[in-house]
Parts: C-alpha cells; structure tokens; sequence
C-alpha cells in the first residue's frame, strides 16, 4: 500500500493508504490494511471516534472492484498527533 499523508489546520492528520491489485494479490493488500487496523485498535482501542470529539484516530475502508478486474482499496486513517507520531515510529514516515 501507497500511504499519503496530510495535516489540516486543525491539528488532525490524515493518512490515505491506497492499493490497486489484480484479484490474485487482493487478499494480501486486505490483510496489509487489516495489519494497519488491528495494531490501531491494539495502540489506542479506547479513543476511536471523530477527532472533533477528542479521540485520537478514526477510519474508512473502502473495497471496490474495478474495469477489468482490479481491486481497489482505499484505508482512510485521521488521526492526532499523538496516533501519527506512534504511526511513524513504527511503520516509518509515508513522506520520506
């Protein structure tokens, strides 16, 4: 998966993670985006919820299937500073 990731003013970050695979290689690029949540809701399983509402992370899975066959998943992550700066540290920074 291809992350981007972007702050607003707000202080909230957004890491958008994409991957478009052929069918054979979908259950990888899922189980790479579950990989990402399950240790999400292992760092911070209490503080899932809207950033506006003081949690620290929150999350969109969007799975579609494609022209000619190609699946595509897209994991939405907004997160504090706090989730980002754990992100970082253990998946490494998405800008460099």
């Amino acid at each position: 998966m291809t992350f981007d990731l972007s702050d607003n003013s707000e202080g909230i970050s957004t890491l958008e993670a994409l991957a478009s695979t052929a069918a054979e290689h979908h259950p990888a690029a899922l189980a790479e985006a579950q990989h990402l949540l399950d240790w999400a809701w292992r760092r911070f399983p209490h503080t899932h919820g809207p950033a506006d509402e003081g949690m620290d992370w929150d999350h969109d899975l969007q799975v579609n299937v494609e022209d000619g066959g190609w699946h595509a998943i897209t994991l939405t992550l907004t997160g504090s500073q706090r989730f980002i700066d754990e992100f970082i540290e253990t998946f490494g920074d998405p800008r460099d």
